[in-house]
């Protein structure tokens, strides 16, 4: 019998200010059926679309995209803060509420003609998404699929990854911020 998934994720207001329903995924990963249907609703969706990576946002992006990589038996990539990797990385600016910051990734990590899927936990504004995107396809890599398991769609992250000829997959919505 499926998990219900959206079940399993807490709603904590005014988090981290006022107005903002933060979506906890913490109380899913806690509970080992819960996340193991999330790995591999995620997974099976992906399988035999010739994935040879899967990258990770950092830091709830590494919990799932390390796991589904397990799961598709691919390697994983972590997509960090700027300054966090050790040896030669690329970064890409991204634009914040009140300024600007960086991701980056191993300059190695991909190839050309490498498949990614990226992965993280939730879908909302999509500009760290969008960024991981481009950081990823300056390597060669391809990158048309993603996958979350949280989507916000109001805020209309998913529809500007889509934009990206970028495939969105997510396990559950919910409506608000």
């Amino acid at each position: 019998m499926p998990v219900d998934l959206k079940s399993l994720i807490r709603t904590i207001p005014d988090y981290p200010k006022p107005g903002i329903m933060f979506r906890d995924i913490t109380t899913l990963i806690e509970n080992p059926y819960g996340f193991r249907e999330a790995i591999e609703r995620s997974a099976s969706f992906h399988r035999g679309m010739g994935i040879t990576h899967v990258a990770g946002i950092e830091a709830r992006g590494f919990i799932f995209g390390a796991a589904v990589a397990i799961s598709l038996g691919v390697g994983f990539v972590p997509i960090r803060k700027r300054g966090k990797l050790p040896g030669e990385t690329i970064g890409q600016n991204y634009a914040l509420e009140y300024g600007v910051d960086t991701i980056e990734m191993h300059a190695d990590a991909v190839d050309k003609g490498d498949h990614v899927l990226l992965v993280d936990d939730l879908i909302a504004t999509g500009g760290t998404a969008i960024a991981a995107v481009q950081l990823l396809r300056r390597t060669g890599a391809e990158i048309s699929h993603s996958s979350f398991v949280i989507d916000l769609p109001e805020l209309g992250g998913a529809d500007k990854l889509r934009a990206l000829d970028v495939d969105v997959h997510t396990l559950v919505s919910f409506e608000g911020h």
